[in-house]
């Protein structure tokens, strides 16, 4: 049998290899035991387990400060495979209106197997107690959320979750592991869409389920089922990201907290969303719970019809109309055309959003030239 492919010849390579093998060989049947037994990290199939994989779960796994993490095929596998390892027929789940609109697509795929469903706004985060049963399994979370970036108490809602045994998820994409750690306030598990600020390129996707030891082989069950682990090569290119993941965190947040302060004064923003400014609702909690800044992400409306918002995104010249979040190239959309698509019409503004709300992902180009760029394009509405 060849050696360890990480590790060759006892040393190891600066970049992780690919490993395209879909199975492998054994040297004898002990080996085969303590693989299939789990006593070692070994492999047998592609679906079980990858090298490169493997690999790029310990990274993610010493970002969250987790035992270990599970890496999957989308954001939204991720989120969907915590819920079928962990909800059954009967079971009661609490997730945020504020949240990824494909949750939405989900929620009535689980509802039709059983699972009951209460949908609250984050601004009532702080009145949980009133929505829990003794039959309340999981509270679903994402903060800051996507768009509006509100900002829920990460260890309030878990002291609450406690009255009746509830698992708390918090999807932690928008934040990144960079500003805030939700294992360490309470999360049971932490969820990120690697697609995002962790891969940072708009050229993978993937995601991942960190936590303990424990969830990891519950999650790892459930992946190895329904086949969605993540293919080598995706897993070499977020590897590749995370070696810049915090040098990029920690520009996109600096340039971000003063776009927002620009734009907080500007005629033509009637309302803006970040939590890194002293105004915002989220303001006071995300300073205890979010480290080395507030993020790349913000939310704000533009003028006072969607038509306006419009006007301004087809007059931006450097940053770019496309969806997802977290690369080097600043990214901004109409939510409601776009991530909120999911969503039927009536449910896109109950918790906040308007047709004129635009998401801006910030990115690493010079802070100045983000601004003019905006400067330029609020002028012509």
């Amino acid at each position: 049998m060849s050696p360890d492919p990480l590790t060759p010849y006892g040393n190891r390579p600066m970049v992780t290899p690919i490993v395209n093998a879909v199975n492998y060989q054994y040297s004898s049947f002990e080996v085969l035991r303590q693989i299939t037994d789990g006593e070692i990290d070994g492999y047998t199939y592609h679906r079980d387990d990858n090298p490169t994989v493997r690999e790029v779960e310990h990274m993610v796994a010493a970002l969250e400060g987790a035992d270990d993490s599970v890496i999957c095929t989308s954001g939204m596998a991720a989120c969907t495979m915590v819920y079928l390892t962990y909800l059954s027929a009967g079971d009661h789940l609490i997730i945020f209106h504020d949240t990824y609109g494909a949750n939405y697509k989900v929620s009535l795929i689980l509802e039709r197997l059983g699972v009951k469903i209460t949908w609250m706004d984050a601004d009532r985060a702080c009145d949980i107690d009133k929505e829990l049963r003794a039959d309340t399994r999981m509270i679903f979370l994402e903060t800051p959320s996507n768009p509006l970036c509100k900002v829920i108490d990460i260890r309030a809602i878990r002291n609450a979750a406690e009255k009746v045994g509830a698992m708390v998820v918090a999807d932690n994409t928008f934040a990144t592991p960079y500003h805030q750690n939700p294992l360490d306030l309470g999360a049971h598990l932490v969820i990120h869409s690697a697609t995002k600020a962790l891969g940072g390129h708009n050229d993978l996707m993937a995601g991942v389920i960190a936590g303990s030891k424990q969830h990891y082989e519950d999650l790892w069950f459930t992946r190895q089922a329904i086949g969605t682990t993540l293919d080598p090569h995706s897993a070499f290119l977020l590897a590749r990201g995370i070696k810049t993941f915090e040098l990029r965190a920690a520009a996109m947040s600096a340039s971000a907290q003063a776009v927002a302060e620009y734009l907080q004064a500007h005629p033509r923003v009637p309302r803006i969303f970040y939590p890194g400014l002293p105004g915002d609702p989220g303001h006071e909690i995300a300073s205890r719970q979010m480290q080395r800044g507030f993020g790349g992400m913000m939310a704000f409306d533009v003028g006072d019809t969607q038509e306006d918002a419009k006007e301004f995104i087809r007059n931006l010249k450097r940053i770019y109309h496309a969806v997802s979040l977290g690369s080097t190239e600043s990214l901004i959309c109409i939510p409601y055309l776009t991530t909120m698509l999911y969503l039927p019409p009536e449910r896109r503004t109950i918790f906040g959003v308007r047709e004129n709300t635009v998401r801006l992902s910030v990115g690493i180009e010079p802070t100045e030239s983000i601004i003019e760029d905006l400067v330029q394009a609020l002028a012509s509405i």
